[in-house]
């Protein structure tokens, strides 16, 4: 059975990479452009995963993990915040609004599934 991640991604060229790479390592892919199309996509696919960039418009990566978090049938769902700054604060951020982790862009792809990897398991 093959693993779903939902990619929280705005931009096309980010989001095109990292499901390219996952899916050629066997996972099922399905896409978000925008908050709040991950948050209606948590529930739509009920990924097993989410990936959830940080810095999207309006509705930031914080407040869809938020809302998720804050719906009982997404709760369990771990997310895995991505962004492309590197500072302790965005880190906390993500990690208070429910996140289960946080990486860097551009993606490591070794390190992201190690990382995947771990918050299935924990869930």
């Amino acid at each position: 059975m093959s693993t779903t991640v939902l990619i929280v991604e705005d931009h096309p060229v980010n989001r095109d990479i990292i499901g390219r790479r996952l899916s050629k390592r066997g996972y099922t892919i399905r896409y978000a452009v925008d908050g709040p199309s991950g948050v209606e996509g948590a529930v739509e696919f009920n990924p097993d995963i989410i990936l959830m960039d940080i810095g999207l418009g309006e509705m930031d990566g914080c407040e869809a993990t938020r809302r998720i978090k804050a719906n009982p049938t997404t709760t369990n769902i771990p997310i895995i915040a991505l962004t492309a700054s590197a500072f302790e604060t965005d880190r906390t951020r993500a990690l208070e609004a429910g996140c289960i982790d946080f990486d860097t862009k551009p993606v490591d792809l070794p390190r992201l599934l190690i990382k995947m990897n771990r918050a299935l398991l924990v869930q």
